[in-house]
């Protein structure tokens, strides 16, 4: 683990050598060293605080069930989704400060995902109990209704279709449905909810999925953006084209891993549970760099490769940070928000990155 002074210095000698040839160097400030009472979790690049009583609202007006996803938009509100109907969508300012409320028509309320189209930012919410997707406006308008995929000839009854996720292509307005907990098939549509084609389906094979519970539209590589789709049961995210032909596998041994977050150049995680989906209270967060590398997983047990393979990662004993996370959100200061599934009923974690 590296050192906070050791980071400092190596910052700083960059930032001399950067100048010395005239490149702009970012404002970037982790704030303070942790004091010695506080609780600091991660490894070696990204170590955060926990921050306490983060976002903690009245729970007689505002209270929260699973707090399944959020989402940052473009003035920097913090967007939760909660399946608690007394108010779906609760939005946050970065302090936590309560901003606004709305939405008690989304009882299984589950996946948050934002698009950018032409200059406004819209909501995609997928609800298990409706067993639909919805978009909405931010501030709560339906626009469209997905319901279940009956042009792909797989679904014989609307229930059978249970969307834990949606991603959106940003060059074309695609949409990507990942059917998680229903019958494990992803659904691409066009911008006007258009059927255009379908893949996967439950199994073990590299183009199946056992649990395709998150979809992100991966844009590192701007010629040739790609899918990493969650395959939660078999521990590991695929890669597939954006028509779904499959690329690759990132193994994530012990880890049953949400969804992926794109954050500049880095992969984040949360996962909910390690070792076992029925090892209760042990999640943890996991975080890739742009090589899909491990580098470090605040809450679990320091990423270890042996043979260029990922050993296998458990909670980290020692940490009470999580119960079980479900989502991430990272803020354009690299503090991350946490959201839990099954968490008594508990508000977002914020963790504030120190290194």
């Amino acid at each position: 683990m590296a050192s906070k002074s050791v980071n400092r210095r190596t910052f700083l000698n960059q930032a001399a050598a950067a100048t010395a040839v005239g490149l702009a160097i970012p404002n970037i400030n982790f704030g303070a060293p942790p004091k010695a009472d506080e609780v600091v979790i991660g490894h070696g690049s990204h170590r955060y605080r926990v921050v306490p009583n983060w976002g903690v609202l009245d729970a007689g007006k505002n209270p929260v069930n699973d707090c399944h996803e959020m989402v940052e938009d473009a003035k920097g509100r913090l967007i939760l989704l909660t399946n608690e109907t007394k108010n779906n969508i609760i939005i946050y300012d970065k302090s936590g400060k309560l901003l606004e409320t709305w939405g008690n028509s989304y009882p299984g309320g589950h996946g948050l995902t934002l698009s950018n189209e032409g200059g406004d930012q819209f909501l995609f919410i997928c609800d298990n109990n409706r067993h639909q997707v919805i978009k909405t406006d931010l501030k709560g308008k339906v626009l469209m209704t997905l319901d279940y995929p009956k042009e792909t000839g797989k679904y014989d009854y609307p229930t059978q279709f249970t969307p834990t996720e949606t991603a959106i292509n940003p060059a074309n307005g695609d949409i990507y449905v990942a059917d998680g907990y229903g019958l494990n098939y992803i659904t691409q549509y066009d911008s006007k909810g258009k059927y255009i084609r379908h893949w996967g389906g439950k199994g073990s094979e590299n183009g199946q999925f056992d649990c395709c519970h998150g979809i992100l539209v991966d844009t590192r590589n701007k010629a040739n953006p790609t899918l990493l789709i969650t395959d939660r049961r078999h521990n590991c995210l695929k890669r597939f084209t954006l028509d779904g032909k499959y690329l690759s596998t990132i193994a994530l041994p012990g880890s049953y891993i949400c969804r992926p977050v794109l954050h500049g150049d880095m992969i984040y995680g949360a996962v909910f549970r390690s070792t076992s989906d029925a090892y209760p209270n042990s999640g943890y967060i996991q975080i890739l760099d742009k090589n899909d590398k491990v580098v470090s997983t605040p809450g679990g047990t320091a990423p270890v490769y042996k043979d260029g393979k990922l050993e296998e990662q458990r909670k980290d004993m020692t940490s009470t940070a999580f119960m079980h996370p479900h989502d991430v959100l990272v803020d354009g200061d690299e503090n991350v928000y946490v959201p839990q599934w099954a968490s008594q009923k508990t508000y977002p974690v914020k963790l504030q990155r120190v290194s």
